[in-house]
């Protein structure tokens, strides 16, 4: 089996309203690479795919043939309470504040378009 360079096996495949603004969120929060951005004639995104750190995420904005399909999501990051500031100040909701867990200091948000994000940062070995 061949996958394409820049994929992984499974990847999620998001449906959202104002897919621009999930675009602006990865990249302002997680520093996410933008790898691909089809629009349609009234430049709404019809295929996107961003990129974050080796993990390829593919999107578009909802028609009505395809309603929106939001997603969970947990990324691991450098710095959790960094990146709950940054995804506050670009919109998300804020649905667990930076504590310290088990398995390392972790948050949750919801982003501008309604995916939850669980962000951790892992344990020091």
């Amino acid at each position: 089996m061949e996958i394409p360079q820049e994929h992984q096996a499974v990847m999620p495949y998001l449906i959202l309203n104002e897919a621009e603004k999930f675009m602006a969120f990865v990249q302002q929060v997680f520093d996410a690479r933008q790898l691909i951005c089809n629009k349609d004639e009234s430049q709404a995104i019809r295929h996107a795919e961003i990129q974050i750190n080796g993990s390829t995420i593919m999107f578009a904005n909802s028609t009505e043939t395809w309603a929106p399909q939001t997603a969970g999501l947990y990324i691991y990051v450098p710095n959790a309470d960094t990146s709950y500031r940054k995804a506050l100040e670009n919109g998300a909701i804020s649905i667990m504040e930076p504590a310290d867990q088990s398995y390392g200091r972790s948050s949750g948000v919801q982003d501008p378009c309604g995916n939850v994000w669980w962000i951790t940062s892992a344990l020091p070995k």
